[in-house]
């Protein structure tokens, strides 16, 4: 079963993997089968596969880094599931870009002794209904930033 801990690390490692540019960081995060669902909704399954989607991306674009708050961990029948808000933080920008911020699930299964992402999604928090709620979140996110960098410690 898992616990807190060890689901948080292993998605503050997905991430590490994106803000560090290392596609190969990132898909070693993954199960064999492992999906990902991106924040433009492009699905992509499979280890391999997931880190050949991100080679291209890191290759072509100069990806923003990720600011990341843990909101819940649970574990439900062995499968462990985290639930964040993130953040990005364009190359050579001092705060976030409000536009990007999203909403993360990682679910995750033990394999192999250790445990690994069987699904990562990034849902927009565009929060078009909440005026309020989305310049909260900006606001949190960017705080965040702001005092700690990036990400928490594991």
């Amino acid at each position: 079963m898992p616990n807190s801990h060890e689901l948080v690390a292993l998605y503050l490692k997905v991430l590490r993997g994106w803000n560090d540019r290392s596609a190969k960081s990132m898909a070693e995060c993954f199960a064999d089968e492992g999906v990902l669902i991106g924040f433009d909704g492009s699905l992509v399954a499979g280890r391999r596969a997931i880190e050949e989607h991100l080679d291209t991306i890191f290759a072509d674009h100069p990806t923003p880094a990720f600011v990341a708050i843990v909101r819940a961990t649970r574990e439900i029948g062995g499968v462990g599931i985290v639930r964040a808000d993130v953040g990005m933080v364009p190359p050579g920008q001092s705060g976030i870009n409000p536009a990007a911020n999203a909403r993360q699930t990682l679910v995750a299964r033990e394999v192999d002794g250790g445990w690994k992402s069987e699904l990562f999604q990034n849902t927009p928090a565009a929060l078009h209904w909440d005026d309020e709620g989305r310049e909260r979140l900006s606001a949190e996110l960017d705080a965040a930033f702001k005092e700690r960098g990036p990400l928490p410690d594991a």
